[in-house]
């Protein structure tokens, strides 16, 4: 009895011990946050008083958070009053403005692509106006950030831009009224032939399970027997709009993802609870290396469960959840508080920001910690790095002379000046780029005198001049030119050599400037070889169950 009583004392004392020194070590962890909030207020304070110059208070309060938080991993972000809007725009797609994409363009910022329907395109804004000047101010130098939020504010409220056009000698005045203007989660849905339905899901936000919910009726009711659920370049969104999205497809009691984070109350089950809209349709899903987060949870509960057929590129990686808290003067935090796991256990977490190398980059996680794990037919996925889809379609490779007439808006420049001469253009389910509008664009660049150089002069030049710095160029000379002329390029051969790839970015820009963005959809399906290979399993009553069981 005295034994017994001993061993029960003995152990009471170490597990009071225990307690005691995890109450020592977050005495301990209090005391730091306390002490490092009083020596950056003292040094803050410090700064302001003493400091040889002015300062921005603000300024130098938002830089310490930004630099604070950029140790921790790209999604945990602070959101100061200035930029609530655009964490509104984030989660509903609404934001108060005239409706436009933006960018620089030498001096100026250029409207890139009116939204339809928005107000500027209302006001008659086209692609390719520079912004010379906003309620009278003039635009000359400023950032896109500056001009976006000058062309943001009240709706209702009337902004005066004044904008040079392609083709016009003056400025000409355009008076836009701003409005709330939503960004369409279901930018385009429709038949791909009598039986297939398609549906391009760009976010997740908090009205994305509407959306979809109208486009897969409406293509119900259109004669759709299967359908292609298109999440490239979807970056994510609302988790739960994820969970909602996947009970269209999904049983009732469906678990779709789970949370687990450091503290109780972020570990959650999140499962479907209605009875589901399609439970046998047929179903395929694109995915590239833009799909992440909530666009990862859908198309991997969807392979979880063996559901649907999923085709692509492997996915972005983006495992962590992310939560919302209200400071104060109306300010925001967006911090990563979990990781979440989708139905077969796995996370697809890619990069290990918490274990940082030394010089502060972070890694992927090594194929020696990635684990398999099953879907419910017993099919192996693996977690680590995303969604591997289950038939890989390699992604395109453009040519230097592709990526250079993009990016000198080579391509931007010439569909613009088209379009000034030439009103209309046959429909996206019937345009063809002719080989007389390939030849006219090439005689555009010869005027406009576009060049570039490849990665292999630029490896040459650099050759050259380090063979002269160790004075081994006279002696190998002869081999250095002989190589210049076999690598030398002509852009006349290479627009040729790169004639195909060439036509499709010509073809996009110019539907995306006669038909907006749902003209470029539209063209696109009738070209896209990730659609006309989910087209062809889907077809394949029995490649598509081989592929699922």
């Amino acid at each position: 009895m005295r034994k017994n009583t001993r061993v029960i004392i003995i152990i009471s004392g170490v597990l009071l011990l225990a307690f005691g020194m995890l109450g020592l070590k977050e005495d301990n962890k209090r005391f730091q946050i306390s002490k490092g909030l009083d020596i950056f207020a003292t040094l803050f304070r410090d700064v302001n008083l003493f400091y040889v110059d002015d300062v921005q208070p603000e300024k130098m309060v938002k830089d310490g958070i930004d630099a604070m938080l950029k140790k921790l991993d790209p999604y945990t972000e602070f959101y100061p009053e200035s930029r609530i809007d655009e964490f509104k725009m984030m989660t509903t797609g609404e934001y108060a403005g005239i409706g436009s994409i933006i960018g620089i363009k030498g001096d100026y910022v250029v409207i890139r692509e009116p939204y339809r329907n928005s107000p500027s395109h209302k006001a008659g804004l086209l692609p390719g106006d520079l912004i010379l000047s906003i309620d009278g101010e003039n635009m000359k130098g400023k950032t896109v950030e500056y001009v976006s939020s000058r062309l943001k504010g009240q709706p209702g409220k009337e902004v005066v831009l004044k904008v040079q056009r392609v083709g016009e000698d003056k400025p000409m005045e355009k008076r836009v009224l701003r409005e709330i203007v939503q960004m369409p989660s279901v930018p385009y849905y429709g038949m791909l032939n009598d039986q297939t339905g398609y549906i391009y899901f760009t976010s997740f936000t908090d009205k994305a399970a509407d959306d979809v919910r109208k486009a897969i009726m409406e293509l119900k009711n259109k004669g759709a027997q299967s359908l292609v659920l298109d999440l490239r370049g979807n970056g994510g969104g609302l988790l739960d709009q994820a969970v909602e999205i996947a009970n269209f497809f999904l049983p009732r009691g469906s678990l779709i993802v789970s949370t687990k984070g450091k503290m109780k109350q972020w570990d959650k089950e999140y499962t479907t609870s209605k009875n589901p809209l399609l439970p046998d349709m047929k179903l395929a899903v694109l995915i590239d290396r833009a799909s992440a987060s909530a666009a990862e949870i859908l198309s991997g509960s969807l392979q979880d469960y063996d559901r649907a057929v999923v085709l692509g590129e492997r996915s972005f990686g983006k495992g962590l959840v992310q939560t919302t808290r209200d400071l104060v003067y109306n300010t925001k935090l967006k911090v990563t508080t979990a990781k979440y796991y989708i139905p077969s256990g796995r996370c697809i977490q890619a990069v290990d920001y918490a274990h940082r190398n030394p010089d502060g980059s972070v890694g992927v996680i090594p194929d020696s910690l990635i684990k398999p794990f099953k879907t419910k037919a017993g099919r192996t996925v693996y977690d680590g790095g995303g969604i591997t889809p289950d038939i890989k379609i390699e992604p395109e490779k453009y040519a230097r002379v592709s990526q250079e007439l993009v990016m000198q808006d080579m391509v931007f420049d010439f569909v613009n000046e088209y379009a000034a001469k030439h009103p209309t253009l046959p429909a996206p389910s019937e345009f063809e780029l002719t080989d007389e509008l390939f030849n006219e664009f090439k005689e555009y660049l010869k005027t406009k005198k576009f060049e570039y150089e490849t990665a292999t002069q630029a490896m040459l030049d650099k050759l050259v001049k380090t063979a002269r710095d160790e004075k081994y160029y006279d002696q190998i000379s002869g081999q250095i030119e002989a190589l210049r002329n076999d690598l030398g390029h002509s852009i006349d051969r290479d627009l040729d050599s790169f004639k195909n790839e060439i036509s499709d970015i010509l073809a996009d820009q110019l539907m995306e400037r006669y038909y907006m963005q749902e003209g470029v959809l539209e063209y696109h399906i009738r070209k896209d070889k990730h659609i006309a290979k989910a087209l062809e399993v889907l077809a394949n009553d029995d490649e598509y169950q081989k592929i699922l069981k």
